[in-house]
């Protein structure tokens, strides 16, 4: 099997490493899910380079060859792509599951960006997560179950991002009474396809100061 090409963040102030972007890492996870050869090609996006803005105008990344050799943009089409040229072994989310968690990114960022520690962006952070841990205690240790699904692979970088971000920021971590979302994070955290494809944290702490110190 040919490797299929996929064009991912290269972190910041050291294009020849990979980089930060949660969305690349979910397309990135995903193919190593399904054991899919792949070849990435990272870009300097303070810089972008010629070539990567004539397959995607918009520069932005993850862009994915499908294979009529066209580019294709948005890690959830991409996934969606592999997931029916690939379908085993099969990471479709139960439609019932697959919002889950899907608050807690944007969440997360508010808080981040957050100068006031009164503004209610930690308390609607603390929320979401413990609507995580309420479904997973019932339906863990994965979001759908036993197996891990499409979700994961979504919330597993953007959950790195939220843990590395706001320790490294602003001193916080996960409250301890959420057991469900810490044993949640340490399966994913430790998954081969998560611990091949993760970017250094000193990368996911560089690539979030610009926005933290705006």
């Amino acid at each position: 099997m040919a490797p299929v090409e996929v064009c991912v963040k290269a972190a910041a102030g050291n294009p020849d490493l990979l980089g930060d972007c949660p969305f690349c890492q979910r397309v990135t996870m995903t193919l190593e899910e399904k054991n899919v050869p792949y070849e990435l090609k990272l870009v300097d996006l303070s810089n972008k380079p010629d070539w990567f803005l004539e397959i995607s105008p918009e520069g932005k990344v993850p862009v994915f060859k499908g294979d009529d050799g066209k580019w294709v943009p948005d890690s959830d089409v991409i996934t969606q792509m592999i997931e029916e040229k690939y379908p085993d072994p099969p990471l479709v989310t139960p439609p019932e599951y697959s919002s889950v968690g899907s608050k807690i990114f944007s969440s997360f960022i508010k808080f981040l960006k957050s100068k006031d520690p009164n503004d209610g962006t930690e308390q609607a952070l603390i929320e979401e997560l413990t609507a995580l841990n309420d479904h997973l205690k019932v339906h863990g240790p994965y979001v759908a179950g036993e197996n891990i699904s499409a979700v994961d692979l979504s919330l597993a970088p953007k959950l790195y991002h939220l843990e590395t971000a706001l320790d490294h920021f602003k001193g916080w971590k996960i409250p301890e009474d959420l057991t469900y979302v810490h044993a949640y994070l340490k399966l994913l955290f430790n998954r081969d396809s998560f611990v091949k494809t993760k970017a250094a944290k000193e990368h996911v702490v560089a690539g979030w100061a610009p926005k933290v110190n705006a």
